[in-house]
């Protein structure tokens, strides 16, 4: 019964998806086009609403249990969001802490190539992307890119700062070439989350069969302000890392969930 209902829950947002997608490039698109004032609204509202169906299969039909929503991001420049990386369910986690309008996610460069509504999305929301296999030069491309994105955006970035998702659960090394080039930007307030229970749900092939067995927690690490681009990155984000590491600690001790394997 377990399984099925993962079948019947990552069914209906698979379904869910390709409509959007259809509404997305022929609706949204070109009201944007002719309503560029509109923009922050419009995508707000769409972020929230994607964000509210994807966690209904999830929770009502597929009995995951996920985190309550915990708006105590605002929706204003100069705003970055730190979260862990655990699942592809990360990201609507993440959307949740956002006190209204929409936020843009730093995305690796294969999600914006032919995948229903994501590929889109990822231009329409103006998502700065990355790719660590590019090429040296590409690369600068792409992290200077990212640099001025950070530095002009008036909305919130979420970046993942490991880069990649976890293989054991733990917080990894944070990459000075995404979070590092973001905070040479501009001045930020830094708000930081830690998920956890997510990690053996990785990818959408083990979604299927195990919905029923999340148990996702999300817990707020705390605002911190980098006043300062000009300085080194580096002693702020092995601090931040260090925050992040001791409230994953902390919320295993709490739920009594042991630490990963290996």
């Amino acid at each position: 019964m377990s399984r099925l209902r993962g079948y019947l829950a990552m069914g209906t947002i698979c379904g869910g998806l390709l409509v959007f997608d259809l509404v997305q490039r022929g609706v949204i698109g070109p009201w944007l086009w002719l309503r560029p004032g509109s923009r922050r609204t419009v995508l707000g509202r769409w972020m929230q609403f994607l964000e509210r169906f994807i966690a209904w299969p999830l929770e009502v039909v597929g009995g995951a249990s996920l985190p309550p929503r915990h708006r105590v991001v605002p929706c204003r420049p100069g705003v970055l969001i730190v979260i862990n990386h655990q699942s592809l369910l990360d990201i609507p986690l993440g959307v949740r802490a956002l006190d209204g309008g929409y936020l843009r996610l730093v995305t690796r460069r294969r999600y914006a190539r032919s995948i229903p509504l994501i590929s889109h999305l990822v231009r329409l929301y103006r998502n700065p992307v990355v790719d660590p296999e590019a090429s040296p030069g590409e690369g600068r491309r792409m992290l200077k890119s990212l640099r001025q994105i950070a530095r002009d955006s008036d909305v919130p970035l979420m970046i993942y700062p490991e880069g990649t998702r976890t293989r054991d659960g733990e917080i990894g090394p944070f990459r000075a070439g995404g979070l590092g080039w973001i905070l040479r930007a501009r001045a930020f307030e830094v708000h930081a989350f830690v998920v956890d229970g997510l990690w053996q749900h990785a990818k959408f092939q083990h979604l299927l069969g195990s919905l029923n067995a999340i148990d996702a927690r999300m817990e707020y690490v705390g605002r911190f302000d980098w006043s300062d681009p000009k300085a080194d990155p580096e002693p702020f984000m092995d601090d931040l890392r260090g925050r992040m590491v001791d409230t994953l600690a902390r919320m295993r001790g709490a739920t009594g969930t042991p630490p990963p394997a290996g």
